[in-house]
């Protein structure tokens, strides 16, 4: 029977169904893990997921047991993991192929997070498989010598080594990002001769802006004193150099009384809080555990000021939703971070604790320059939307898979 024309010619116009975007992301660090790396990685396959991507995530284990669920709109493939016995707190994959996971997804393209276990073994089932790589770069060797316990006197040569194994494994991806642009010169500095684009990981504007509210209720919530408050947020450990803030805070008691503030947990703690006892601020330096992320909004409303004396930050997630909050930063003249700073703060240089409590108390005590700060920390945060970050990693996903 002849079909008429005008009907096939309307079936003909008709668009051809399409699925989603398909996204696997691999990563040696997820939720519950509590990094910048897992803290990223989780807002980058939420966020795809969001937008309508169908988004896989591959990570380890966070009890052991091999599993997969669904959480936040991702799909959560957890593999066989161990715990670290340098680090009881971590835990690393048991090694072995992911081609049947490749399978099973069908990605239509691999966005990997580093290039440890799940990341070298997601990058060579991708390569097996004809699936096109993106690999972003958390990575710099300082976050691992202490987990590592390596001595001073071998870093150089370690470090060495271990950036020859990065530049062996990224080698392989068609696309390779970081956050920021000095960032990706560490990486050309360090011999990778690839071109490495900088793509920021981006901040959720819409949760961390200026409040209104007076600070004594944010503090209230956390039961801290109505003082002026010095903040920090992120793991205590020993490449965060925090024991600069504790032993910034005599001299910044000399002209107001001030206190500081810890988010996070990590194996400094008990060192720290032995520090301000010993030093004579114990009743000053206050340590809030971890905090939810919903509750983090609050936890930098309670602040008058944040501090980052970290020397090893590719951009420092917490510093931007610092500013996003509008708190002047006094941060560490090292990587990143003066990136950070302009008009919003001040820089010191790692280790000189007297400029770092003067660049503090300046701020602690001119209410019109911290509040002169604070805009223009707001100011520079919005070029940090991760919703645009987003849509350039969509970007390269379709430039790669073309």
């Amino acid at each position: 029977m002849a079909i008429p024309l005008h009907t096939l010619a309307e079936e003909l116009q008709q668009p051809v169904p399409t699925r989603p975007r398909r996204v696997l992301i691999s990563t040696d660090t997820y939720p519950p893990d509590v990094n910048g790396a897992a803290y990223f990685t989780h807002r980058l396959a939420t966020g795809l997921a969001e937008r309508g991507n169908e988004v896989h995530v591959v990570c380890a284990s966070e009890d052991g047991p091999r599993k997969t669920d669904l959480v936040d709109g991702v799909v959560v493939h957890r593999l066989r993991s161990a715990p670290i016995l340098l680090h009881p707190t971590m835990r690393v994959t048991v090694p072995g192929r992911l081609d049947r996971l490749f399978e099973a997804i069908s990605p239509d393209v691999l966005h990997t997070q580093g290039h440890f276990v799940v990341g070298r073994a997601a990058i060579a089932a991708a390569r097996r498989r004809g699936v096109p790589v993106v690999a972003t770069n958390h990575f710099m060797p300082d976050n691992l010598f202490q987990f590592a316990h390596i001595p001073s006197r071998l870093r150089a040569q370690a470090g060495k080594l271990a950036w020859r194994d990065f530049s062996r494994i990224f080698d392989r991806a068609d696309h390779i990002t970081t956050p920021t642009m000095l960032a990706a010169k560490l990486l050309s500095d360090q011999g990778f001769g690839r071109e490495v684009e900088a793509v920021s990981c981006g901040i959720d504007l819409t949760r961390f802006h200026p409040h209104t509210e007076p600070k004594a209720w944010a503090r209230k919530l956390f039961d801290l004193e109505d003082r002026p408050t010095v903040l920090f947020v992120g793991r205590l450990d020993e490449e965060k150099r925090l024991d600069e803030i504790v032993r910034a805070l005599p001299h910044i008691l000399n002209t107001t009384d001030a206190q500081a503030a810890f988010v996070g947990q990590g194996n400094q703690r008990e060192v720290l809080e032995k520090l301000a006892q010993r030093i004579g601020v114990g009743d000053r330096v206050r340590f809030l555990g971890f905090v939810p992320d919903e509750r983090m909004p609050q936890a930098f409303a309670a602040a008058d000021a944040f501090a980052m004396p970290g020397v090893a930050e590719l951009q420092s997630i917490a510093t931007l939703e610092a500013m996003a909050s509008g708190l002047p930063v006094v941060a560490a003249d090292a990587m990143a971070l003066p990136h950070l700073i302009g008009g919003n703060g001040h820089l010191y240089q790692p280790g000189n604790v007297i400029e770092l409590a003067r660049h503090l108390t300046e701020i602690l005590t001119n209410d019109v320059l911290r509040e002169h700060m604070g805009r223009v920390s707001r100011d520079m945060a919005m070029s940090h939307d991760h919703q645009a970050s987003l849509a350039r990693f969509e970007q390269i996903y379709d430039e790669v898979s073309r």
